[in-house]
């Protein structure tokens, strides 16, 4: 298994913790996150994100896999909380700059 940078494994241990500012933290002030064909843009918009994908529903990720893809780093996840479907496993793709996390892309 490889080894995940830090910026990832804060914002992993921060989302299964709820934690929604620890969760924030190691993303760019310029980040891009995908998800739910969703584009959020830049630490407000992604901060709202946390809010309402994750903490109200109590979504927490649990690691299933972490390899790298074309300078990406994968992590597929097992994500349960209070929402239909839980758990479901879902596919992390970050990708990082010298301010932490720039991109994240979440599918199925």
């Amino acid at each position: 298994m490889n080894t995940l940078p830090d910026p990832v494994a804060r914002y992993l241990k921060a989302s299964a913790e709820l934690d929604a500012e620890g969760a924030l933290a190691p993303f760019a002030p310029d980040a891009v996150v995908v998800d739910e064909g969703r584009t959020r843009q830049g630490t407000g918009e992604i901060a709202d994100w946390i809010a309402q994908a994750a903490v109200a529903v109590k979504a927490r990720p649990t690691v299933l896999s972490v390899d790298t893809d074309d300078g990406a780093h994968l992590v597929r996840a097992s994500v349960s909380g209070d929402f239909p479907g839980s758990p479901v496993d879902l596919t992390f793709r970050f990708r990082l700059s010298a301010d932490g996390i720039s991109r994240l892309e979440i599918r199925p």
